[in-house]
């Protein structure tokens, strides 16, 4: 049921004004359009329609209401007309035409003409004029079931059109009253129109449920605002400053600015994966390796002996050069081998598999120290087999991993907590299977030459399809492929493919693909992705994976078979595909295996069964839909394909497609269903002028072929003019369009929040005001948007053929779009000035949201093609989705390019598309496009320009629907182009000399002009305008002026020789004026803008311009404004741009300081030996002094020049200003040696300083105390962690006695107290390590405070932005607490407070980075601008920035307003030869000591064979180039180096310092592995002190000393007299002044002998440490460090090869000589003796039976080793026939072995293998194995049970066997731990434990042992035997007698033997054969007998 109103026109209106009416009926308002400019007669001409859910009562009122409308102020009622409905419910149609009333109820002149139909529930309606809609499926539909809900079933909105006004959309803006009839009514209604054209409101949102329906005037001011200039600062959309983001019309749709296709091009990859041990695994005794697969390659660990807990630490890396999309489907498998060898293959223990996206898309693109769980495959009924611990990274070229730093890893983690699967995937993951259900598929190509097929045809007569099908599903690495369909292009299979896999699965993608069957080799015909991330959710209301039954379309290479298919990739799904290959139908389904079920298959292995077949209306019933297409411009046509004629193809599916289109679809014969014939009749009846048009609208898909005219050099267009071609296609598709509906609106949602928030940035960028009310209108727009798409989304339930991902996903989209738009209303509200940024990154989360949710995975309609074809070959397309041109009558359901004119650029298939051929434009459309529903077809004319008229086939004439095939254009407008080009940068260098000669050509319909061309140089200032006048366009003014069609720009470069280069494009609309308006502002004289430049994908520059178009009116050309301005007759005749848009200049001086040239290379072969700078900015410029000998020194001897420009005063328009250097040569020669171009001056602008901000009030003192505190801030946060600890204090570091005093204080009750550590034991290393424990603490503070921020603000948003993960991370955040409080950290005895023995140990500063990223690359006063020659390299592949740098020129810039302030020059000691550069150092040369301390290298790339290298160190400065050979490390890839080299140098000739590690190779060259290279000249000069750093205290002795020459009061007194700066006043003692800070501390300082002498050292450390703090002057320094500094390898060129850590220290030679270098040589380890005793072992498991008695005894030993050194096992005697599983042993083990404290690592050195050269030294953890085993004599012993005890943090052994429990070992209660290394002496009970068959541990044994450690000088002075040897050697064991029982007494024991346990059984044998003895005695004497009985003898 529905109401509608048909409002013709108001008349007698007085004035002239804006109109617009508003209709209300049962509270729900519409508005109509806005009409301007009307006089007496307001011709409305549209049409209202309310779907109703109960019947209209007679006396219900409808209200029609006339306002003036005001953009400014509130609307003005005219009058209103009220109208009972009573007749109209009586003749369902009545006409009316009345006049209005005013306020006060009089009647006024003015009067209405209205038309108000009901449509009741019978179905009748009253009858529409003209032909007004074909079929109208929801009329029918609400008749038959009068069910609302249909209301706005595409296609169910009629509107009126009268014939000579083109329809329009509708559009507006509805009330609900809140939720009546308990219907959410908002949004169900038709949209009032507004003409398409008009400035157009942002679409526009009902309002939420709760608001009452009054208000209704308010409401129309804002929408007034909204539709007018926008007032409303929070909805004003800014014409941003990149080009088209702003399209006021909707006649034309944005083009797509990027060119190149980015997927299928091949890329750089690294997979690094390092093993570091397994656990638990299942299995006794086994030798297990691990193997890593990564796609097809495969690496093995090594192999480690009976140990079931193996420690690896062994790197892999594996190099790709694929495309992302390949790269991101291998699978990672990490799998276990138990005894792999040369002859055997090993069998699996479990396995471990995921995608590389997987990794990829992880934090960091890495899993750091994860557990894998391992499963296996062959049995999915077991448990999971055990885990390896792995990191696991995945890098990209210009990735960079921020590697967490390698320290002593000791913390024995929580395996359960640190799994490897990704955020949010459960850590019991179960086995399921996965069903893909494979149908049919239709449209095949063919895929076989036809010269067979033609012979059998001959022969035979049969024609066969020439393709035979199958599909095979690929997935997490297997493979399954359906039966083969002989010959088929419509193969039919109902079959499915199942895997097995773990649910939810760690691969992300599912690949599906035809191929067609061959004998040679099988082709792929087309391949479809399902990502299961799209098919499912995982969240609390989600749902499993789940798909189709349904089509999916496969497009590839172009359908003609050819032998070689040069696109045969694009078939294999890399790279787009250019055409339709076949629709699949498939669907999938999961089911979670319950794997106790005992009849379920275990094996994992992929299966192929026949599947139910569907029936074919099951994806929706199939609708005729109607593509038209009209051309209305070919232009820029590649010169290439000019001489032919050319025509252009549209394709959708096979449809349309002639030249090879082959199986063509059958149009389905429309096929009875009871319900239809109404549908039949209607549409006969509505459309009498539509005869049965079936059979004769054939299809027309190509234009006529037509020869192309010339532009210019490159370019051709096709000469329409004003008849331009149509194309027309009708197809037969399932009708999904509700799916592509839904896409549709988020898809609208999500490009208003895109561009709203490019907006934003922009803003943000270019600094305007109030971006936070723009951001705060953004999400406004975003909610409205949200809840919008609720009201929209819902409807359509009931349809058949939605499938269950179809409701699931619309659930999830619905739920997920209202969190989103509550989000973004809490958001809105928190949007404030500073925390704009924040807020944006957040919207951009929900940006990517929406895209992933538009994105729909069960396809529907196939995307439509437009090829150009010349001379019949397919040559360039472009692909358009059909979505992006569906029709609905819902504005917000409408494709964003339906109906609109697009401007497409065709581009080059395939490959050919990639690189340079990829950026060149094949042919430039203006199409306009209507995809629909054949019988929503009224309309599909409504969005070209208007004033045409169509030209139809013969058999259509006269038919108003017959679409015409071309249309001729009668209204055309003239104009004249002005295009201000002024200047443009940081373009792309196509020349080798670095720079460019560029020009810009600017296409314009079908003319073209070029710009001057400029030579050499990247930052052209053209300033020119070019006119192009004639310009002829077709269509209504007024939609001109709205819709422009749009301006291209192309940079060339121009060449002396051949073609110019293409440099790059841009897009740009013009501004229009209309002939009468005036050229008068707002909005003329256009601005300039920055247009953003793309070459390909990548952007290439920014264009400054202004581009104007100008009607050119009655009066000609005399109207326009005059082109005034000097013709620049010097250069031509050439027209600068006029005074009015180019910017406003004034004079500015720009200094240049002139340090120096650096690393200059050869030009043309010559050494560069004269060098010179020229800088010129503007047309003005300076020269540097020259440099008369560059290799002596390469430093200028003027520092300081200065010229003056004209610039403009807006920052944002300064001319780029360009260095460059040339080498004079002899005869006055000069030669470009490379150029820089400063894109942006913004940085290099004096601002004076604000005098009044607090850092410069000098007046008054402020006291900084410093009494030093710990010197580790992170103990503040750590307060009362633990029950025990006090509150935490503050060290003071200078009174040693009051800090013991408080440790003794502070000792815990049930600990002894941990000694102090001894001064003499400390060294730089225990520095470096507690230095390392504290920076990865901080850093864990940093995660953790930023999760809990962000929790804070999650908290204080909604609940959670991120939705399901917030409760996840809080848990995290819970656990890491967690985990920090038990790992304090010391050994682990968490009974001691966390600051254990932290503060004694002083620290310095770890940089997990590069110096120079902490510290701006030390480019505080002196820059470094690096010089550029060649061409800039085109792709990925290509040439590198880095392979371009010449050189580097050093030096700095200022730039200010011409007359400076005066108080900087009056400034004391102000010297005007340096200008604005005072206080800088003199450039002479300088001799330095340079120190280089290198400590550790980290992941090195493995160099060998064997997966390692054998790194050593090699430094080159200057002339000196040390290689460290000698010392090189074996098999190592993170050695430790600990080495320090001095080398002497002069600066500036020797400045770059390089650090390398090589491979040392025995035979051949060794191979650099990476580099790292560091200026030590802008480190050496910097204010922030780079030469020596400062320490955290001064001491003069210990590993602690003071390593600069300079003691910290003279540093400071020098820093005070550089800067100017009033001070150091020392005194008090402990007290010290700089300028007005005081700074108090220690005043005492402690010698060698612990005499303590007054100092001032501690307080002029503390004023250094502090001198950020000081006005003016102040800056951070650099403090004590070691740096992280990535290594590099030039041919692997932004991939990280390894890490290194090292720092340097710098001295002048004209100061005193430093001390000798710190001693940092690695720890040597320790030399220790482990002796182990073994007394006694009870409750062994009793394993063998005897052979005759059966009884269960053992034969025990015991087996030990320190973990890795199974080759020096050691095994007790052995104790036989133990009956009650006691075992007496008093056997000792001698362990020695070298440990590493630091790192709690013994240290190994042996040979890898008998060929090795030189042994490898391994570090591995403490850890002894005591096995209890069962000695067999002829086979092999059985293994029992097994304990690891690790050394540093043991369970303490229990006092009795009784007491010993299993619980010990496995965690499960708290024992106390102990480290043997400090309590020396250990002796207890410990269990032993096995796994039994259902994988759980079992306690198999207790053993008595005793552990005792010495140093091996103890050890020597105190020796001892193994086993029971001299000397001290232990007794033997008192074992029982029952061993030999045998020998002693046979006969007791055959006695014992028969009397007990056969006793029974003999009895039972004896009567058995007594009994067989009597019947074989009967049957013996039976014949006899009988014999004798017979005869009767």
């Amino acid at each position: 049921m529905a109401l509608f109103v048909h409002l013709k026109t108001v008349s007698e209106l007085r004035g002239r004004g804006d109109r617009i009416a508003k209709v209300t009926f049962r509270g729900q308002a519409f508005y109509s359009r806005v009409l301007e400019n009307c006089e007496d007669v307001a011709d409305f001409n549209e049409t209202f329609r309310w779907p109703v859910a109960s019947s209209i009562d007679s006396n219900e009122i409808l209200e029609i209401q006339i306002f003036n409308y005001s953009k400014v102020f509130s609307n003005k009622l005219i009058g209103t007309f009220r109208m009972v409905l009573q007749k109209v419910v009586e003749e369902n149609h009545v006409e009316v035409t009345d006049t209005l009333m005013d306020d006060n109820n009089a009647v006024i002149k003015t009067s209405l003409c209205v038309e108000v139909r009901y449509q009741a529930t019978g179905g009748t309606v009253g009858s529409w004029d003209d032909g007004d809609f074909l079929g109208d499926e929801s009329l029918q539909e609400e008749g038959k079931d009068s069910q609302e809900t249909d209301g706005l079933l595409p296609g169910s909105c009629p509107s009126s059109r009268t014939p000579g006004e083109k329809s329009f959309r509708s559009k507006g803006r509805e009330k609900t009253k809140g939720g009546r009839d308990g219907e959410h009514k908002a949004g169900r209604s038709v949209f009032s129109a507004m003409k398409l054209g008009k400035n157009r409101p942002h679409k526009e949102e009902p309002q939420r449920q709760d608001e009452p329906a009054v208000l209704e005037m308010e409401d129309l001011d804002h929408l007034a605002i909204r539709l007018g200039d926008g007032l409303d600062p929070d909805s004003v959309s800014l014409a941003s400053v990149t080009a088209l983001t702003t399209n006021v019309s909707n006649k034309r749709s944005k083009p797509d600015i990027k060119m190149e296709p980015c997927a299928g091009r091949p890329m750089d990859f690294q997979v690094s994966i390092t093993v570091i041990e397994a656990r638990q695994l299942v299995g006794l005794n086994m030798d297990p390796v691990v193997c890593v697969e990564v796609g097809d390659d495969k690496k093995c660990t090594s192999m480690k002996e009976s140990t079931n807990c193996p420690y690896y630490n062994e790197y892999f890396v594996f190099d790709f050069h694929v495309s992302p999309d390949v790269m991101f489907d291998k699978i990672i498998k990490i799998s276990v081998i138990h005894s792999k060898n040369l002859l055997r293959s090993g069998t699996l223990v479990g396995s471990f598999k995921m995608d590389v996206g997987t990794v990829y898309s992880q934090p960091e693109h890495q899993f750091h120290h994860k557990w894998a769980i391992l499963s296996d495959p062959d049995d999915i009924s077991a448990g999971l087999k055990g885990y390896v611990k792995c990191d696991v990274a995945v890098v990209g070229k210009g990735d960079n991993i921020k590697t967490p730093h390698k320290a002593n890893e000791t913390d024995d983690d929580d395996i359960e907590g640190n799994l490897l699967l990704p955020e949010g995937v459960p850590p019991e993951r179960q086995w399921a299977r996965f069903y893909v259900k494979i149908y049919r598929a239709e449209g095949l190509p063919r895929m076989n030459t036809s010269l067979m097929a033609n012979v059998k045809k001959a022969f035979i007569g049969e024609n066969k399809d020439l393709v035979d099908p199958y599909v095979q599903v690929s997935f997490a690495g297997q493979k399954g492929k359906t039966s083969v369909q002989k010959s088929s292009y419509e193969p039919l299979w109902n079959e499915q493919v199942v895997f097995t896999d773990l649910f939810p699965p760690l691969c992300k993608r599912m690949k599906v693909q035809i191929r067609d069957s061959d004998k040679v080799n099988d082709v792929a015909i087309g391949t479809h992705f399902i990502d299961l991330r799209k098919i499912s959710n995982d969240g609390d209301k989600g749902f499993l994976p789940t798909l189709g039954p349904a089509w999916v379309n496969m497009y590839g290479s172009t359908r003609n078979y050819t032998l070689l298919d040069e696109h045969q990739d694009l078939n294999e799904g890399l790279g787009e595909g250019v055409s339709f290959r076949a629709r699949l139908m498939l669907g999938l389904a999961v089911e979670i295996l319950d794997t106790s079920n005992p009849e379920l298959t275990s094996s994992t292995e992929v299966q192929v069964e026949q599947a139910t077949p569907v029936s074919e209306s099951c994806t929706g019933k199939t609708e005729e839909f109607f593509l038209f297409g009209a051309f209305l411009e070919a232009s820029m046509i590649d010169r290439k394909n000019g001489d032919k004629p050319i025509t252009f193809e549209v394709t959708i599916g096979n449809y349309g497609n002639e030249v090879d289109g082959l199986s063509r679809p059958q149009r389905p014969q429309p096929r009875k269903e009871p319900g239809d014939e109404e549908e039949v009749d209607l549409i006969q009846n509505s459309s009498d002028d539509e005869a049965d048009e079936g059979g004769d609208l054939a299809s027309v898909s190509s234009t006529p072929p037509m020869r192309p005219q010339v532009t210019d050099r490159n370019y051709f267009h096709l000469p329409y003019l004003d008849r331009k071609p149509c194309v027309y296609i009708r197809s037969w598709w399932p009708d999904q369009r509700r799916r592509l509906y839904n896409a549709n609106i988020m898809d609208h949602i999500a490009d208003k929040l895109e561009e709203g928030l490019n907006d934003v940035q922009e803003m943000i960028k270019t600094e305007k005001s109030y971006p936070e009310r723009r951001l705060r209108g953004v999400l406004e727009e975003l909610s409205c948007g949200c809840y919008r798409f609720l009201s929209l989304a819902d409807k359509d339930q009931g349809h058949a053929s939605r499938t269950r991902l179809d409701r699931e996903r619309l659930k999830s989209c619905m739920r997920e779009l209202e969190s989103m738009g509550q989000q973004a209303k809490t958001l809105r509200a928190q949007v404030k000035r500073h925390t704009v940024r924040d807020k944006l990154r957040l919207c951009q989360n929900f940006l990517q949201k929406l895209r992933f949710l538009a994105d729909e995975p069960q396809h529907s309609i196939p995307d439509v093609f437009i090829w150009m074809l010349s001379n019949n070959k397919r040559v360039a397309y472009a692909r358009v989705p059909s979505k992006d041109l569906l029709f609905s009558m819902v504005e917000e359901e409408l494709g964003k390019d339906c109906a609109k004119v697009q401007t497409l650029f065709l581009k080059l298939p395939g490959k050919r598309g990639f690189g340079s051929a990829g950026w060149t434009v094949q042919a430039k459309l203006e199409l306009y496009l209507w995809l629909g529903l054949s019988k929503q077809r009224r309309d599909f004319l409504c969005g070209l320009p208007c004033g045409f008229e169509e030209v139809k086939a013969t058999q259509g004439l006269g038919l108003h629907s017959f679409p015409p095939i071309s249309l001729v254009y009668t209204k055309k407008q003239a104009f004249q182009l002005r295009v201000h080009m002024y200047q443009a940068r940081s373009l792309f260098a196509a020349d080798s000399s670095g720079l460019s000669d560029p020009f810009a050509r600017v296409f314009f319909i079908n003319q073209s002009q070029c710009t001057e061309v400029l030579n050499e140089t990247l930052c052209p200032t053209w300033d020119q305008m070019l006119v192009f006048d004639n310009l002829e366009l077709y269509g209504e003014a007024q939609e001109l002026r709205d819709d422009p069609p749009i301006i291209v720009i192309e940079i060339y470069d121009q060449d002396t020789m051949g073609k110019a280069d293409f440099m790059g494009r841009t897009f740009a609309k013009p501004l229009v004026k209309m002939a009468d308006e005036g050229y008068c502002p707002p909005r003329f004289p256009p601005q300039l803008e920055y247009y953003q430049i793309y070459r390909g994908n990548a952007t290439a520059g920014d264009l400054l311009a202004a581009f104007e178009l100008l009607q050119i009116g009655p009066a000609g050309k005399a109207d326009l404004p005059p082109i005034n301005g000097p013709m620049d007759m010097d250069r031509g005749p050439i027209m600068p741009v006029p005074v009015g848009i180019r910017p406003v200049l004034s004079k500015y001086r720009i200094e240049v300081l002139f340090w120096g040239l650096r690393d200059l290379k050869r030009v043309n072969l010559a050494q560069v030996d004269r060098p010179r700078v020229d800088i010129e900015c503007a047309g003005k410029g300076v020269q540097s002094s020259l440099i008369h000998n560059y290799k002596k020194n390469p430093n200028f001897n003027t520092l300081v020049k200065w010229f003056e420009v004209d610039l403009p005063e807006n920052e944002l328009l300064h001319p780029p200003l360009n260095i460059r250097v040339v080498d004079c040569r002899a005869f006055g020669r000069y030669t470009l040696v490379g150029s820089h171009a400063v894109s942006s001056l913004r940085r290099f602008i004096y601002r004076p300083p604000d005098r009044s901000a607090p850092s410069w009030n000098t007046t008054g003192e402020v006291v900084v105390n410093m009494e030093p505190e710990a010197p580790i801030k992170k103990l503040e946060t750590m307060v009362k962690l633990d029950a025990t600890s006090d509150a935490v204090i503050k060290v003071d570091v200078a009174d040693e006695e009051k800090e013991k005093k408080k440790k003794k204080k502070k000792g815990s009750s049930e600990e002894p107290e941990e000694e102090e550590p001894d001064e003499s034991m400390l060294d730089w290393w225990s520095k470096y390590f507690a230095s390392i424990d504290t920076m990865k603490e901080q850093l864990r503070q940093q995660e953790a405070s930023g999760i809990d921020l962000e929790e804070k603000e999650e908290v204080d948003n909604t609940e959670g932005l991120k939705g399901p993960m917030k409760g996840k991370e809080k848990a995290k955040a819970v656990k890491e607490e967690k985990k920090k409080r038990t790992q304090s950290p010391g050994a682990g005895q968490g009974s001691e407070a966390p600051e254990k023995k932290k503060p004694k140990i002083d620290e310095l500063k770890v940089y997990p980075k590069e110096l120079e990223s902490e510290f701006d690359n030390f480019e505080d006063w002196l820059h470094t601008f690096n010089l550029l020659r060649g061409k800039t390299g085109d792709d990925e592949d290509g040439s590198t920035e880095e392979e371009r740098i010449v050189g580097r020129f050093k030096g700095s810039l200022c730039v200010y307003k011409v007359p400076l302030p005066e108080d900087v020059s009056r400034e004391a000691g102000y010297d005007p030869t340096y200008g604005m550069f005072q206080g800088i150092p003199s450039n002479d040369p300088i001799n330095v000591l340079v120190r280089v301390y290198v400590v550790r290298a980290t992941d090195l790339h493995p160099a060998d064979i064997n997966g390692k290298a054998d790194p050593y160190i090699a430094i080159r400065l200057g002339k000196t180039d040390i290689r460290d050979k000698e010392n090189y490390i074996s098999k190592q890839l993170n050695p430790v180096f600990g080495k320090s080299f001095d080398i002497e140098a002069s600066f500036p000739m020797e400045s770059m310092l390089t650090v390398a590690v090589y491979d040392w190779d025995l035979v051949g060259t060794d191979d650099l592995i990476g580099e790292t290279k560091i200026d030590l000249e802008n480190r050496f000069y910097s204010k922030h002190r780079a030469t020596c750093g400062i320490a955290q205290t001064y001491s003069i002795h210990g590993y602690n000393i003071w390593r600069d020459p300079m003691k910290p009061s003279q540093i400071l007194t020098r820093l005070c007299k550089e800067g100017k700066v009033d001070g150091p006043h020392f005194g008090p003692p402990g007290r010290v002044r700089v300028s007005n800070r005081v700074f108090t501390g220690p005043s005492e300082i402690e010698d060698e002998n612990g005499q303590r002498k007054p100092t001032e050292e501690h307080v002029a450390l503390c004023a250094l440490r502090h001198w950020e703090d000081i006005p003016r002057v102040g800056c951070r320094l650099v403090p004590e460090h070691v740096e992280t500094r990535p290594l590099l390898n030039p041919d692997k060129p932004g991939i990280e090869q390894g890490r290194l850590e090292l720092w340097v220290d710098m001295f002048p030679m004209d100061m005193p000589a430093p001390g000798t270098p710190l001693d940092i040589s690695p720890r040597k380890p320790k030399k220790y003796e482990l002796r182990v005793i073994v007394w006694n072992t009870d409750e062994v498991v009793l394993e063998d039976d005897d052979f005759f008695t059966g009884e269960k005894s053992s034969d025990i030993f015991v087996r030990g080793w320190l973990k890795g050194q199974q080759e020096d096992k050691q095994d007790t005697d052995v104790h036989y026939h133990s009956l009650t599983g006691e075992g007496n042993f008093n056997w000792r083990y001698l362990f020695p072995f070298d440990y590493l404290a630091a790192e709690e690592k013994i240290v190994i050195s042996k040979k890898e293998s008998m060929f090795s050269w030189d042994e490898t030294e391994y570090k591995i953890p403490a850890r002894l194995t005591l096995q209890i085993w069962d000695a067999d004599h002829f086979s092999a012993d059985d293994f029992l049970g097994a304990i690891e005890l690790d050394l540093n943090r043991f369970p303490r052994g229990a006092k009795t066997a009784k007491q010993c429990t299993m619980e010990m070992a496995t965690g499960e209660v708290d024992v106390p731990l102990v480290s043997i290394f400090k309590q020396k002496r250990v002796k207890g009970w410990w269990p032993l434990l096995a796994r039994n068959e259902n994988d759980e541990f079992e306690l198999t044994g207790k053993v008595e042992a005793e552990l005792h450690l010495l140093t091996a000088e103890e050890a020597e002075k105190n020796p001892v035997g193994l086993a029971r040897n001299e000397p001290d050697p232990l007794e033997k064991p008192n074992r029982p007698d029952t061993a030999f029982v045998w020998f002693l007494n046979p006969l007791k024991s055959i006695k014992y033997l028969i009397c007990t346990r056969y006793k029974w059984l003999i009895i039972k044998i004896v009567l058995a054969l007594l009994g067989l003895l009597m019947l074989a005695l009967f049957l013996y004497s039976l014949p006899g007998y009988m014999v004798k009985k017979l005869l009767g003898a």
